[in-house]
């Protein structure tokens, strides 16, 4: 596992230290590591969100490969 040393502004920490304080992370890592796979579980909705609302295609491929040249 990699460690990363990470500077956060006065507010963050206190953010981080009330979350171990009410128990809801065990240590000041598992608050960060909490943080950053809400991070990836939000643009992985993000990606699925964008790739609904893009165009799709249907029908016989010869014909649609005429549409697009």
């Amino acid at each position: 596992m990699t460690t990363f040393s990470v500077p956060v502004p006065p507010h963050l920490e206190e953010f981080i230290l009330k979350q171990v304080k009410m128990g809801k992370a065990a240590n000041k890592a598992a608050v960060i590591r909490h943080a950053l796979q809400l991070m990836a579980e939000q643009e992985a909705v993000e990606a699925v969100l964008k790739a609904e609302s893009e165009p799709t295609l249907k029908g016989d491929l010869k014909t649609l490969a005429k549409k697009i040249k």
